[in-house]
């Protein structure tokens, strides 16, 4: 039962994007088709997963044991970083076609707040790394839905017409606080 709340309090109430606020530059940035939306989503998802497996082990292994925790913010930023690098490296050797798919998103990722939060959380709520990375997977699902939901929007918002002054990023951001209202609906299941 605690996966199942740990599942739908991420993607649904507590919703990364709409709810806490991390990772709107891609959100705003990278929205505009859904094609784009769910490479991005694909990229976030596996960097999550993967940082955030890292990050808990350095934090449980090394900088609990030596007491320097107030390194985690800054060494869990150079892991994001160095990861990111790493999957990309990877990526060029063992899959050029994949690493053309996300060659555009992997550099994003590396300044994605979302992804530094999610590993902040884990260890701020104690998670063991099974809960961690339940939550992480989560996490990027919900991530993923509002960006693809929002996309769609965007996409069919490019064939209404729209007064000049509403044209762009300021119908975009009425419309992610109307999905970020939306999604508010859901702050009663858990």
């Amino acid at each position: 039962m605690s996966y199942l709340l740990i599942i739908v309090s991420a993607i649904f109430v507590n919703n990364v994007v709409l709810s806490q606020f991390l990772g709107i530059c891609p959100f705003l940035g990278v929205s505009k088709r859904i094609s784009t939306a769910m490479g991005m989503t694909g990229a976030v998802t596996f960097v999550m997963v993967i940082a955030t497996i890292v990050t808990y082990f350095v934090q449980k292994l090394v900088l609990v044991p030596f007491g320097v925790t107030y390194l985690q913010t800054i060494s869990f930023i150079l892991i994001i970083a160095a990861l990111v690098q790493l999957v990309e490296i990877v990526l060029k050797k063992v899959s050029p076609p994949l690493y053309q798919a996300l060659g555009v998103f992997l550099p994003l990722i590396t300044t994605n707040c979302a992804i530094l939060g999610v590993a902040i959380m884990t260890v701020s709520k104690d998670f063991n790394i099974l809960e961690a990375v339940v939550f992480s997977m989560s996490t990027a699902l919900g991530f993923g839905l509002a960006l693809i939901v929002f996309a769609g929007i965007r996409e069919k918002l490019d064939l209404v017409e729209l007064p000049n002054g509403m044209k762009g990023a300021p119908i975009a951001l009425v419309t992610a606080g109307i999905l970020a209202l939306a999604f508010m609906g859901f702050a009663g299941m858990v």
